[in-house]
């Protein structure tokens, strides 16, 4: 099993904070003023910042823990896909049900030279299968690897 490329768990930190300044940032403001009116302006004050700092650690701490979890295989008939920290999650995908492979690449992805690669089968019209934070040139190897030995187009 192949772990991700490292620089990923920065990637993560990165998109985890971008979230916490639009989404967690404001919620636990919200939650800092709404404790500051039943219980005064200190009160508000120590509910926000708790807020602020435990989403804070948990965007810098939960990453690398995916990152530990996430490994990938290609292996002769399939590939294996294993991730989640709490709930595990393996993915089994043969080569003869893979349709198509995708590399795709977001401007933070850019940013650290990391690329996804996504894999489409017959199933679904959305990736059943996808391993991200791959360097660029790792992941289109993988995508030309697995397409080369993606099912034939013979029906």
């Amino acid at each position: 099993m192949q772990p991700l490329d490292p620089k990923v768990t920065w990637l993560w930190r990165a998109q985890a904070a971008l979230r916490m300044l639009m989404f967690w940032g404001p919620i636990a403001a919200g939650a800092g003023y709404g404790a500051s009116t039943l219980g005064g302006a200190a009160v508000g004050l120590i509910v926000g910042a708790a807020m602020l700092v435990f989403f804070l650690a948990l965007a810098m701490v939960w990453p690398a823990l995916q990152y530990e979890h996430f490994r990938y295989a290609i292996r002769d008939h399939d590939l294996l896909v294993q991730r989640g920290v709490l709930f595990r999650r393996r993915s089994s995908i043969p080569h003869s049900r893979i349709q198509h492979v995708d590399t795709q690449q977001g401007p933070v992805e850019r940013l650290f030279g990391l690329s996804n690669v996504a894999v489409y089968t017959a199933a679904g019209m959305s990736a059943d299968g996808s391993i991200p934070g791959l360097a660029t040139e790792l992941a289109e190897a993988i995508r030309d690897e697995l397409a080369r030995r993606g099912g034939d187009d013979g029906v």
